[in-house]
This record gives structure tokens, C-alpha cells and sequence, in this order.
């Protein structure tokens, strides 16, 4: 599982039809916004793949100016990096 988190921005004067096509796309989880239009989403993925298309998807609403990677959380990377460093210590 992929959990990422992106600010997506908005002109003030859209930011609540973007709030609104944002909450019922079903891409993503709104969490945070403020009057300057910049609104915390985050989506989640199977797979980098699907994330990505999340945000792709997220970028072509109507008055969404930009769709911007803040965080990102990859399972298998953690997976990764704990066998990684159980080797070293051996």
C-alpha cells in the first residue's frame, strides 16, 4: 500500500467547487484547506502506478491550478530498507 500526501491549489474564488468535486471524486480524502486555496489531500494506491493516476486525475478538475507531491509512504520500501539493514548489522 501507497499512501501519499498532495496540496493541491486553487483560485480562492473556486475553492469550494474544487472542495466539492474534490470530496466526491472518490481519488482521494480531503483533510485541509485555507482561504488562499490551498487544499491537503491524500491518496492512497496499490501501486505507484495507481497513485499516480490518482493524481493525474486530480490535476484535470476544473480550476485545479496544480496538483503537488508533499509526502509519499511506500510499504515495500519500508519492507526494503528493514532487510537492508538487518544485513548490515549482521
Amino acid at each position: 500500500m501507497n499512501v501519499s500526501s498532495v496540496v493541491v491549489k486553487a483560485m480562492p474564488e473556486n475553492l469550494n467547487d474544487v472542495l466539492k468535486s474534490l470530496s466526491s471524486s472518490g481519488l482521494c480524502e480531503v483533510h485541509f484547506h485555507d482561504e488562499m486555496g490551498r487544499i491537503v489531500v491524500t491518496i492512497e494506491g496499490e501501486s505507484l502506478g495507481e497513485e499516480v493516476s490518482k493524481m493525474k486525475a486530480i490535476m484535470n478538475i476544473p480550476n485545479v491550478v496544480c496538483a503537488d507531491l508533499a509526502y509519499s509512504y511506500s510499504e515495500e520500501e519500508l519492507h526494503d530498507a528493514l532487510l537492508h539493514l538487518r544485513k548490515m548489522e549482521t
